[in-house]
This record gives C-alpha cells, sequence and structure tokens, in this order.
C-alpha cells in the first residue's frame, strides 16, 4: 500500500470545518478567574508608585499585582543553546521591577470572576512613572541600556576564508546597505491562556498550549519552583503559530502562577491591540554588505556586517534569529570566503523573537538584492550571475566550515542547477522577459525576476512516538510534536499507514499532551515530518514485524513471504487468493496471551544534522509611476523537498508562506515614533494583504534530491514559501524600474518606491 506521496485530504479538518474546534476561547473550567494585564504606556521610565486601590475595591475583583507580587519569581529564561554573552542580563520578569522598557510590558495584572470587569478594573490602576529617553533607533551607537547592560549586549562573528585576501585580488568590489523593517506573524487566533489546579491529581495544568509543549513544561516548571511530575501542558486547536505563539511570554506565568497559587483556574485572552504590542517582533535587521568578484561575475569573498533590533528583553529564543542570520546568508552560492559580524541590539521597543523563515527571509532579502547589484555594476544579467555562482551538482555534500547552534552547516544533497532550470521551463521565462521587455519599451513599469534559496529545517536532535494497535486493530501514534494547522495528524498517519499497510484514515494521531509522552520538541524549525515522520516509520516497522511474526505462525508461511496490504495479511502477490488473516486478527491474538491492552512500541529518530533544501521564486509585478504602487501579476515558487508525503499539504505550505512574505515584502510594519510609541495597533495601520492583494501562488514541488540524513529521505516544507518571497518581489520591482538591486529596504511602501524613483 502506498501512502507517502498521496495528496490525501487532511483528518484534522473535520472539527475545523464545524466549528467544534477547541481553541484557547473556547475552554472553561467552572469558577475560573479571568486576567487583564495593565501594560506600560510608556517605552522607558522608572515606576514611582502603581495606585491599585480603586482597581481591588472593584465589583468581581479577586485579587489584583504588581511587580512586588511576583518578585520572586525569576526572569524567563533563554532556551538552552541560545544565549550569548550578556543576553541573561537582558531576560524579561513577568511584571515589571521598578522600570518599564517598552510600551505594552505588563505591570500588573488584575484577576476577576468575569473578563469584562476584570479590564473595567484594568482601567482603575494609576501608575506614577518618571519617563525617561527611550532608545528607539536601531543604529543609533552603543550607550548605557540599563545597569550594567549595554544596548549592544553580543557582538559575534561566523565567517571563513581569506577576506582581505579576496578583496585585495578582486576585478570589482560591490558596497551595498539594505534593511528589512518589524513585522510578525498575526496568527488569526490571539494568544491565550487556562491554567487549572487538578486537585485530583494534586498537580497543575496548562490547557491549550501551543508549539512547543513539553519544552515549556520545563521551562515553566523551572520559573514556578514546581517538580515537573506535577506539571502538565495540554494543546487545543490552535489557530496560526508562525513561530509567534507559543513561546514562554510573562502572561502565561502568570497565569499558571495565579492558578497555583490560588488553587482555581484562571484564563487569560489578549485582544488584538495587545497581540499588536506584546507578543514578540521579528525581522528587523540592517545589512552592510560588500562583496568582491571577479570580471565574471564570480563572487570571490563576501563580507557582511549587521544591526538585530532585539527590542526591548531578550526573549525565549535568544540569538536564535541573528545566529541564523549569519550563517544562511550565504544560501546556495559558492562563497570562497565569507564573514558576519552580527550585533544584537536592545531598544526601548516591543521584544523579538522568531517568525516563520527566521534569518532566511531577511537574508535572502540581502543576498539576491546584492546579486542585483553586482549585475547591474558588470553590465550582466542577474540570473546569469546566479547561475555562475550556484553550487554545482558534483561538489554535494556540501559543507561550509562553521556551525548553526552546535551542528555543522552540511548540504546533504541537491542539484541546484538542475532545479533552477525545470523552473525557468515551468514559468516560460524566457518568453516572459520578452515579454516584460517589450512592456518596458512601451513604456510600462512592468519586469519580472527569479531569486535563489536554501532553505533550512527538519532540525533534531530527536523526537519519540508510541505506536499502539488494539486488539481491533485501531492504531494511536503518540508524540510531542504539536500541530499549529501545518497538517501534522495527516501526514504522521501516512507515514505509519505505509508501514503498517492500513488504511490512513483508521490511525489517531495524539500530539501535544506532556501526560501522553514524556518528552517531545514540538513544532519548531520545520521539523515534524522528517522527525516524527522517522521515528513513526522505525516503531510502526516493529509493530509490522510483530503482526508479520504471529501471521507466519498462523498461516504456517515463512515471515519473509508475507507482505501486509489494506490491512490484510498474506503471501505476497496473492494476498486476497490464498490463506490470509487481518491485522486487527493478528494484533489480538498477540494480544490474547498478553496481560496488555495493545502492541506498543516507543521509538526514538535521533539526528545531529539538518535538512537542506533548495528554492526559487519568480515575481512579475507592475509600478504604477504615478502612485509608486506595485502589482503584483504573477507569483510562482520551486522546491525541492526530497520526497514529499503529501504533495498537497507541501503546496499549502508554500502558498501560505508566500502570502505572508507577500505581505513584508509590500505591506506589514510595525512602526515607532520618537518617544517609542507604537504606531501599528491595529489592522488599519499594520497592513495584512488579502486576496485582493495576492495573486494565485503557482507551486512547482520537486523530488529530485532526497535527503541524505534519515530512512525516509524527507526534507522540510514549513517555511520555504516565505524564505525567498521578500527577495523576489523586490528583484520584480528593480527589474520593472530597470534598476536590479535598487529596492534597499522592506516593505517597499509606496513612499519609499516613490523616493527611489524620484533619485533615479
Amino acid at each position: 500500500m502506498t501512502m507517502i506521496g498521496e495528496s490525501v485530504l487532511r483528518l484534522e479538518d473535520g472539527p475545523l470545518l464545524t466549528g467544534t474546534g477547541r481553541f484557547a476561547g473556547d475552554q472553561n473550567f467552572d469558577g475560573q478567574l479571568h486576567m487583564r494585564v495593565v501594560r506600560s504606556p510608556v517605552a522607558h521610565g522608572r515606576i514611582r508608585a502603581i495606585d491599585t486601590d480603586a482597581a481591588a475595591a472593584a465589583p468581581g475583583v479577586f485579587a489584583v499585582w504588581t511587580g512586588a507580587d511576583v518578585a520572586d519569581v525569576p526572569p524567563i529564561n533563554l532556551r538552552p543553546g541560545s544565549a550569548m554573552q550578556d543576553l541573561e542580563k537582558c531576560r524579561q520578569h513577568v511584571l515589571a521591577q521598578r522600570f518599564v522598557r517598552y510600551v505594552g510590558e505588563p505591570m500588573a495584572v488584575v484577576f476577576a470572576d468575569d473578563a469584562y470587569r476584570a479590564e473595567d478594573a484594568a482601567e482603575l490602576i494609576w501608575a506614577d512613572i518618571e519617563a525617561l529617553p527611550p532608545v528607539v533607533e536601531l543604529m543609533d551607537p552603543p550607550a548605557a541600556f540599563s545597569p550594567g547592560v549595554s544596548t549592544e549586549p553580543a557582538v559575534f562573528v561566523k565567517g571563513y576564508g581569506d577576506i582581505e585576501e579576496a578583496f585585495t585580488g578582486a576585478a570589482h568590489i560591490v558596497e551595498c546597505e539594505f534593511s528589512v523593517g518589524r513585522h510578525a506573524g498575526v496568527p488569526l487566533e490571539t494568544r491565550g491562556a487556562l491554567a487549572f489546579w487538578n486537585d485530583s491529581a494534586d498537580r497543575l495544568e496548562f490547557h491549550a498550549a501551543a508549539k512547543i509543549p513539553h519544552t515549556n513544561r520545563i521551562a515553566l516548571a523551572d520559573l514556578l519552583g514546581l517538580e515537573l511530575d506535577r506539571l502538565h501542558l495540554f494543546e487545543g486547536h490552535v489557530g496560526g503559530g508562525f513561530g509567534v505563539r507559543g513561546e514562554i511570554y510573562p502572561d502565561e506565568v502568570l497565569v499558571n502562577l495565579a492558578a497555583m497559587r490560588y488553587r482555581r483556574p484562571v484564563k487569560w485572552i489578549e485582544d488584538r491591540m495587545e497581540h499588536l504590542t506584546a507578543a514578540n517582533h521579528s525581522r528587523e535587521q540592517t545589512h552592510r554588505i560588500r562583496a568582491a568578484t571577479g570580471a565574471d561575475g564570480l563572487i570571490l569573498a563576501i563580507d557582511d556586517e549587521f544591526w538585530f533590533n532585539q527590542g526591548a528583553y531578550a526573549r525565549t529564543h535568544g540569538a536564535t534569529v541573528p545566529v541564523v542570520s549569519a550563517t544562511m546568508l550565504p544560501g546556495p552560492y559558492k562563497i570562497p570566503a565569507y564573514r558576519a559580524t552580527g550585533h544584537i541590539r536592545l531598544t526601548n521597543i516591543t521584544p523579538a523573537g522568531t517568525y516563520r523563515g527566521p534569518g532566511r527571509y531577511e537574508t535572502t532579502f540581502v543576498r539576491e538584492q546584492l546579486m542585483d547589484r553586482i549585475a547591474a555594476a558588470l553590465d550582466l544579467d542577474p540570473l546569469a550571475v546566479r547561475r555562475t555562482n550556484l553550487i554545482g551538482p558534483d561538489e554535494m555534500p556540501y559543507a561550509r566550515p562553521f556551525d548553526i547552534g552546535g551542528k555543522p552547516i552540511f548540504y546533504d544533497s541537491g542539484d541546484y542547477p538542475k532545479s533552477l532550470a525545470r523552473f525557468l521551463d515551468h514559468v516560460g521565462y524566457d518568453a516572459l522577459q520578452a515579454d516584460m521587455d517589450a512592456r518596458r519599451a512601451a513604456g510600462e513599469m512592468a519586469g519580472a525576476a527569479v531569486i535563489c534559496f536554501v532553505e533550512l529545517g527538519g532540525d533534531g536532535p530527536f523526537d519519540d512516538v508510541r505506536v499502539e494497535m488494539a486488539g481491533d486493530g485501531s492504531v494511536e501514534v503518540i508524540t510531542g510534536v504539536a500541530s499549529v494547522g501545518q497538517g501534522v495528524e495527516t501526514v504522521i498517519a501516512q507515514i505509519c499507514a505505509e508501514t503498517l499497510g492500513i488504511d490512513y484514515a483508521g490511525i489517531t494521531v495524539t500530539h501535544g499532551q506532556t501526560d501522553r509522552i514524556a518528552r517531545g520538541q514540538g513544532a519548531r524549525a520545520s521539523r515534524v515530518t522528517v522527525m516524527t515522520g522517522n521515528a513513526t516509520h522505525k516503531a510502526a516497522t516493529k509493530v509490522r514485524a510483530k503482526l508479520l511474526e504471529k501471521a507466519a505462525e498462523l498461516l504456517q508461511a515463512p515471515t519473509e513471504s508475507l507482505d501486509i496490504v489494506d490491512g490484510v495479511i498474506g503471501v505476497s502477490d496473492t494476498i486476497g487468493e490464498g490463506p490470509s488473516l487481518t491485522v486487527a486478527a493478528a494484533a489480538a491474538e498477540i494480544l490474547r496471551t498478553r496481560d496488555a491492552p495493545c502492541i506498543a512500541v516507543e521509538e526514538t529518530f535521533e539526528n545531529d544534522r539538518a535538512t537542506y533544501s533548495f528554492g526559487a521564486q519568480l515575481a512579475a509585478v507592475t509600478v504604477d509611476p504615478l502612485t509608486a504602487g506595485v502589482t503584483i501579476e504573477r507569483f510562482a515558487v520551486a522546491y525541492d523537498i526530497g520526497r514529499a508525503v503529501n504533495p498537497m499539504l507541501v503546496e499549502g505550505q508554500l502558498v501560505g508562506g508566500a502570502v505572508q512574505g507577500i505581505g513584508g515584502a509590500l505591506f506589514e510594519e510595525f512602526l515607532y515614533d520618537e518617544n517609542g510609541q507604537p504606531l501599528s495597533v491595529t489592522f488599519a495601520d499594520y497592513l495584512m494583504p488579502t486576496a485582493a492583494e495576492v495573486p494565485d501562488i503557482e507551486c512547482l514541488v520537486l523530488e529530485e534530491s532526497p535527503s541524505t540524513t534519515n530512512p525516509l529521505a524527507l526534507k522540510s516544507g514549513g517555511d520555504p514559501g516565505v524564505t525567498g518571497a521578500g527577495a523576489a518581489v523586490a528583484a520584480a520591482i528593480g527589474a520593472a524600474i530597470g534598476r536590479p538591486g535598487a529596492i534597499t529596504r522592506l516593505p517597499v511602501t509606496p513612499l519609499r518606491l516613490r523616493e527611489i524613483l524620484r533619485t533615479g
């Protein structure tokens, strides 16, 4: 039975389509309190006093906390492996302690018997805050940020080769500066938390957890001073993650702390304005980059210095985004010498974390604009420059002599020129460019461009899976991963079904429940299908062996002669014609002599190497010369995923990612005034793309280069749609206005593009 490679329908869609999903807001416990967070109205200030008397006396209010009430709770830890230099000193307390450092920082909380009463009471809290000068600009010189902490707490260098020699011998040197603005995932469902003290089990339960329940369980237990076995997390349905949702924020800690202290359920659901000002932002970087090249456009070296805006605190991800930026900037190209110097900067604005394609979206834009600048400087075709520098198939596997998070940069497989050629044929590139040339000759600002990228995913270090088969043949796969909408249940069931030879629709995939399996890595870094898929394959293979062994005994046939097809075990190629039995019958026979409810096999898949995939994107745009508005006429994505478990779901990931990337390319940006006041606090100010702005996304899913790092040959597919979108749109705009590499900042707003046109 072949299930891997089939675009079967999603198992998880039933409750989502019928409105019976269990999102955070849908979950309630009797007697629950509702929490409302009081947030700082100023970007930087010293707290002189917080008057909570009126709020505490308001109807329905149970308790009010300020920083003094939670002074014993340590600041939120960085995730292991993500710290760097003084970042530990930049961690955030769950409520402000004496100082506030960004608009939206939690400085008090109200607990009441009703969400509206909690909100009304929160408005009665008055804070006396001495305003202090804020740091808002990323590129301001380093200065003191807080006692013992500089605005630049960490600087690091990644690189290899002799940079100085390469630049000394270069035929050309191209220097540029590029920036990416502040974006975030902005999921449909805002953040929420519901904590419950389970008296009968004598444990704290956090319902509505998302993304990385097991990791957050450990972090929360440390913060709350609980033994690990007295805390469990339960994942509900999730309305979008994208890296923003599911981290440990102050709000989640406060909800759990209150439930533990009061032995009552406590619920918190943020509103959209809170989400826009308090949830992690991302992306904001400025790069000063230079390339040394030969006369033919061959790159000899790249030297990049960049600044990353961390915001007011280092949150759980620590240095993850800038480190990924530094290591992934070279992309799919041979760069003989490379140096990236990353500056992590603190400012008095919302803290930053990861957002879909972290570090790759930003640096793909920077690198691909640099490629266009090289082409312009040397009077070469931009596509030709890219082809000249692509890593060749004879150079695979390709290692760069540095690591990311302790893991080597190791491009495991790929034929980049071949994949690019297939994509160009698929989109009819030559005809498209001829059409664009004719339109520009007629006076229209129209252009198309192709960019290339490498995607990182399938991250380890491990995943555990337990496969259980009951006596009726039903199967449950229990895993520590999480679902944020990507189709976890379907792809894991497909892998298990193919291994066992049964229907995927009869398999239950249980995820995100920390009381069902001891360890889990969650749904981070586009890792689920690769890591959990291979662990499932290992466990299901052992269950299959048990079934075949029992069937061989009952059918009196050699084990190696048997196969399972559509849930029936018999001699290969003659199933249905000779003696046979069902999988259920074999399972029942195994369990008949055992004191166990099911056949259970737990397996671990470990991997110290990520997967690396090649992709390319095409954008075709027009620019209105009067308004400088950009219309995307066509957008296409090609991606070599190695082996697609469910091609339809891969296309879904590519389309969704591309739409988010287009949003970051043209519309989305969190802006602040000179006092650190956020200017993008509603969807009237933070613009999201709609169906009116986004064309149909064309997808070309390739399976040319199976991964060599895992038995199923899988590569990641969660982020490639977004990774190159900003770069593709920028390159197409450059082509449309006849100035490749002219776009220096994302998003390309009409105001910015008009300035570029004016100075052209």
